[in-house]
């Protein structure tokens, strides 16, 4: 692993590789989730369970509906909670490799309220994953020093620029029949999300 900037990071991850950066919460893992070699990649480097579902950020709104579509109770909580630690599970769209989703049909997206990880995101042109970067069984970090000593030999490039907030991972909300169900509790509190769309 070297660190890097956000160009060497885009190099990297069109050449299916792995970069660790920060987000909102805690540093996270990005792969190309088009690519199933960047995705299995990525499952090696957490030892993850491929039946576990692999959330994504997106850079903005429409990068985010590029890849999962919305309904109008989504586009509300977007609206209200983005950019931030709010990701909303959706129908996905075609060209997501299959392996992000476990089988499934949806996916979960948000737009961070971090500027590496958005500038990450837009400057690759399409949503990356956001996994925590650590192996599957151990705490999350929001330290980068962290992020070198667990996985140095496994991650192609760091994008470090200090502390990350950390905090409590995302909170992960699926509309199903027009009604928001809570899938994950997390960094915005159920009940300002219920607010949201009243």
């Amino acid at each position: 692993m070297h660190r890097g900037t956000i160009e060497q990071a885009v190099a990297v991850l069109r050449n299916g590789g792995v970069v660790a950066y920060p987000t909102d919460t805690l540093y996270g893992l990005a792969v190309d989730p088009r690519r199933d070699d960047a995705v299995q990649k990525l499952f090696a480097v957490k030892g993850r369970d491929l039946t576990a579902a692999i959330p994504l950020i997106a850079g903005t709104m429409a990068d985010a509906e590029a890849v999962a579509v919305f309904g109008e109770v989504e586009r509300r909580m977007a609206r209200a909670f983005w950019p931030g630690p709010l990701s909303i599970v959706a129908p996905a769209r075609a060209g997501i490799s299959p392996l992000v989703l476990a089988g499934g049909r949806t996916v979960a997206v948000r737009v961070p309220a971090h500027p590496t990880a958005a500038a990450l995101a837009t400057a690759f042109g399409f949503c990356i994953t956001s996994t925590s970067a650590n192996p599957s069984g151990e705490p999350a970090t929001a330290d980068p020093a962290e992020v070198a000593r667990r996985l140095s030999d496994r991650v192609d490039l760091l994008l470090d620029v200090g502390m990350a907030p950390g905090g409590p991972s995302s909170t992960i909300v699926e509309v199903r029949d027009a009604v928001p169900t809570l899938v994950r509790a997390g960094a915005v509190p159920w009940e300002r999300v219920l607010r949201s769309i009243q």
